[in-house]
């Protein structure tokens, strides 16, 4: 009796079908469940990324009720087109402290994992305000009302303390600061030293050009800091080390 036949055997008899293929995927599944249990993490710890500075922790809070990740994601798959538009593929550590993430499953616009530093705050701030001013076939509504929103981080230091409950390293020091972190980060005037020693790489201006904080300085801060924490010149996977 030839393989095929074996084959046809199983085919035509339903019961050690769905018995076979239950064992199969049994088998499957404890090959790649198994090994987890004896790792103490599955993400893999990559130099440069932080929490979230307060200001750009925000950012990302507006991001997301407004619905930003509906259109645009934040995971450059491991794939040359991808890559050689986007950047370096998107590592899991990137997104290690964001609850949730945003990798997304569509892109009316570009990806942006790695839009920080692509653009002035001046282009981010015309194209929250008119996008077709600036790309003239967007079908991306106006945000131009976070210009006058204005923030004053009163309940930042409670978002830090939520984020820490499910695992953000935020620490007493960082928590002890939210407020003034988040004031300063958009404040030509302010002392950065110590806002740059508990984020650094965190970017500090006016991102929106106006005086008062506003919904848009921190979700400039938030986009202009995606994709810059790894230094991606000097970065081995694990594996090729």
């Amino acid at each position: 009796m030839g393989i095929l036949d074996k084959h046809k055997i199983i085919e035509k008899n339903a019961t050690l079908l769905l018995v076979l293929s239950f064992l199969v995927v049994t088998i499957g599944g404890l090959v790649e469940i198994v090994p987890l249990f004896y790792l103490e993490g599955t993400i893999e710890k990559v130099e440069g990324v932080r929490p979230y500075s307060p200001l750009e922790l925000a950012g990302r809070d507006i991001y997301i009720r407004e619905g930003c990740y509906v259109c645009h994601s934040q995971m450059i798959r491991p794939l040359r087109d991808e890559v050689e538009r986007y950047g370096h593929y998107s590592l899991a550590a990137e997104s290690m402290y964001d609850h949730p993430f945003q990798w997304g499953s569509k892109r009316t616009g570009p990806d942006l994992a790695r839009v920080g530093g692509r653009y002035s705050d001046k282009w981010h701030v015309d194209h929250l305000r008119n996008p077709q001013s600036v790309v003239p076939v967007s079908i991306m509504p106006s945000y131009a009302f976070l210009l006058d929103r204005k923030l004053d981080g009163k309940t930042i230091e409670d978002h830090l303390i939520a984020n820490r409950r499910v695992g953000v390293p935020y620490t007493d020091e960082m928590i002890e600061n939210a407020r003034a972190d988040f004031l300063a980060q958009a404040d030509p005037d302010a002392d950065w030293d110590g806002l740059l020693a508990r984020y650094p790489k965190a970017q500090t201006r006016n991102f929106d050009g106006q005086p008062e904080l506003t919904e848009m300085d921190a979700l400039i801060a938030y986009l202009q800091m995606l994709g810059t924490l790894v230094d991606f010149d000097t970065f081995q996977p694990a594996a090729s080390r």
